[in-house]
């Protein structure tokens, strides 16, 4: 790894032919350090980026997401309110997979900077109704994967299975999470077009006057499949401030008959991901990421208020959030943002404000790049747990003092003067968990 820009935007001729190239430089956060990118500027005004990968798993993640724009027809490109990556072509840099599409202007806020209220947490939900509200067709006709309810649900029944066969799940979170399974009331739903795990990071925002942060772009769109809605809302638990916003949002433009046992699922899943943590470890024969995922599983079941994920809890204060119940992970915690993107036009300054939400949008610095440490590089390396993939977080749990991750420095940026006193342990566990979870995403590259 580590081509030049200019190396990277030569090769865009190949996906390209009689494209004039007139000047390239790096892309923005570095398409979160597991691919060589850049930004290549055409003779004819345009910007295009170009990702290249090195190693079989990101190769696969490329070919999919090629696939799945290719298979965004003009027509289903209509139906979406905002815009998704333009496929230009494919191309190889050596033995290396290239893959060449169009740079969405825009800028990202990190999920626990997701303001509740109008404006980002309204456009986010409508922008997830409106690919979910995509004809099936669209992914069907291109031959990507589809689940029904069921088939959804006896993955995530193998993956439990899975963990515990471990020996490393506390019995309370193999009994809660068994019996969720095993409620017939949870998995009646229609399964819809989704993106196999949004991130707060995959949306693009320009800033409105009126309306605040706007959805005008999505991405990552490598996992396009037919399956389960809530696999698009489980990042929410990292979002404590704008979920309920999302959610609402979604529920009003969603074209279809309302699930109530949505967000219920969609914590199910947030939680399994310290599951799906585990077995990636476990199948690695890695015991620093064992007992990692062990010491975070053992966190969120002493912090559960309550035993059981129900439809009738769905709405109340009866049941807490993963992250919520997240409230005694270890307080040498820590993580990396992902800061992955496809764009190269965004203004921290310029971010929208409302003054009767105290927030903070967080996107990267003018340069667009971000240190990475080998342990973040290390993360990128994910293995497939029943058709989905979890990332390598080894450095979750690391210390501090090696390097503090942009998105801290962001935060500290944004305190009052007045508190500059330490965080109590709950609180660091508190930030240090939400940070965790967001890079935690269940995808599916295939």
């Amino acid at each position: 790894m580590g081509r030049s820009p200019f190396t990277l935007a030569a090769a865009v001729t190949a996906a390209l032919p009689g494209a004039e190239v007139t000047g390239a430089r790096p892309l923005n956060a570095d398409g979160d350090g597991r691919f060589d990118s850049a930004v290549a500027s055409l003779a004819d005004g345009r910007e295009l980026a170009i990702r290249v990968a090195d190693d079989d798993e990101t190769a696969r993640e490329l070919a999919a997401e090629a696939l799945a724009l290719r298979a965004l027809t003009a027509g289903a490109r209509a139906m979406l309110p905002f815009s998704a990556p333009e496929y230009i072509g494919e191309t190889r840099l050596g033995e290396a997979r290239a893959l060449v599409t169009g740079l969405l202007p825009g800028f990202q806020i990190e999920a626990a900077h997701v303001p509740a209220g109008r404006g980002a947490a309204e456009s986010m939900g409508a922008a997830i109704a409106a690919v979910h509200a995509l004809p099936t067709s669209v992914v069907r006709g291109a031959g990507l994967l589809t689940r029904s309810a069921q088939e959804s649900r006896d993955e995530l029944a193998r993956l439990v299975d899975t963990a515990a066969a471990t020996g490393r799940v506390p019995a309370r979170l193999t009994v809660r999470w068994r019996e969720a399974v095993a409620d017939d009331d949870l998995w009646r739903f229609e399964s819809t077009v989704v993106l196999g795990g949004v991130q707060s990071t995959s949306f693009l925002f320009r800033d409105d006057d009126e309306r605040g942060p706007e959805v005008t772009g999505l991405l990552g769109w490598h996992a396009l499949s037919v399956g389960d809605p809530a696999l698009d809302l489980s990042w929410l638990s990292a979002a404590p401030d704008a979920a309920d916003d999302v959610h609402a949002s979604y529920a009003r433009t969603a074209d279809r008959v309302p699930d109530p046992a949505l967000e219920v699922r969609a914590r199910l899943l947030a939680e399994l991901e310290f599951a799906r943590w585990l077995v990636h470890g476990d199948s690695l024969r890695r015991s620093d990421i064992v007992d990692d995922a062990a010491a975070l599983l053992e966190a969120l079941a002493e912090g559960l208020h309550a035993d059981d994920l129900t439809v009738i809890a769905a709405r109340g204060d009866a049941v807490d959030s993963a992250m919520d119940a997240l409230d005694r992970v270890p307080e040498s915690a820590s993580s990396g943002a992902d800061t992955s993107m496809q764009t190269d036009a965004y203004n921290p300054n310029e971010l929208w404000h409302d003054d009767d939400a105290d927030t903070a949008a967080a996107s990267p610095d003018d340069e667009g790049t971000h240190d990475l440490t080998d342990a973040a590089n290390e993360a990128a390396r994910r293995l497939e747990v029943g058709g989905l993939e979890t990332e390598d977080l080894s450095s979750v749990r690391g210390g501090r003092a090696d390097a503090t991750p942009a998105s801290d420095d962001r935060q500290d940026a944004n305190r009052d003067d007045t508190d500059d006193d330490e965080h109590s342990p709950e609180e660091e566990a508190q930030r240090a968990a939400r940070a965790a979870l967001q890079r935690w995403r269940s995808s599916d590259s295939e």
